[in-house]
């Protein structure tokens, strides 16, 4: 063990992979390549990564990949960035909707790939969180990133949870989609007001207990999003 963050790279052209893991490795990081999904979520389970950095057009196809590893439990959590020359805005919604954390397009300038790299490794070690916060079933642990409903600990990814705990420590308050964009996403990378909706969605999800009617975090027509605490429960801080 090195000490060093560890990240996946999931690249089926080794030119790329070689550029990747170079520039990885001289900016501080281990790297572990592999030229296609096969047996990725298994070595990550034996020994797991802080990030997946993975291409779409792999063999066992990048989208899967990202599927498999939003579905395990020990995995769930990890950060993904897409590196990937699939460029639609079709295709970067999907990536974000299948919990990807951000989505980098080729040709990509290796710099500028090392920065998003660390600005999404650096929102799970961050400054000093406040304290954990519980709302009606659903409980919000700053400090340990963990959202709990009904006392069951529900899996999501870094930007679900920035973007569930701002509108919960904002109770009541709406927000328009361009608001919530400036106040959690301040790395600049590749976010829109849909993407907004996409998170929303995933989120209701995880914590409603009926998504097409959502108790907590509310849609106002034309504005943007609030998050309700109901009328029955209190807000709790500590």
């Amino acid at each position: 063990m090195t000490g060093k963050p560890l990240i996946f790279v999931v690249e089926d052209d080794t030119d790329i992979a070689r550029l990747v893991c170079l520039h990885l490795g001289l900016s501080g990081y281990t790297t572990r390549w592999f030229p296609g999904a096969l047996s990725v979520v298994e070595e990550a389970v034996k020994n797991v990564p802080s990030l997946f950095l993975l291409d779409i057009m792999i063999p066992g196809d990048g989208f899967e990949l990202c599927r498999h590893i939003r579905q395990s439990k020990t995995l769930a959590g990890v950060h993904i960035i897409f590196l990937t020359a699939k460029a639609s805005e079709a295709d970067r919604v999907r990536g974000l909707e299948l919990g990807g954390d951000d989505y980098i397009t080729k040709p990509f300038s290796p710099r500028e790939l090392v920065a998003r790299v660390r600005a999404v490794l650096r929102r799970s070690q961050g400054a000093e969180q406040p304290s954990a916060l519980k709302l009606g079933h659903i409980e919000i642990d700053a400090a340990s990133m963990i959202v709990r409903v009904g006392g069951a600990t529900v899996a999501t990814t870094t930007r679900e949870f920035r973007l569930l705990e701002y509108l919960a420590r904002h109770a009541a308050r709406v927000f328009t989609r361009d608001q919530l964009l400036d106040a959690v996403w301040t790395e600049g990378s590749f976010v829109t007001p849909r993407s907004i909706d996409v998170y929303v969605r995933r989120l209701r999800e995880k914590i409603e207990p009926d998504p097409d009617h959502p108790s907590y975090l509310k849609t106002v027509r034309g504005i943007g999003y609030r998050f309700d605490v109901p009328k029955e429960t209190g807000k709790e801080v500590r």
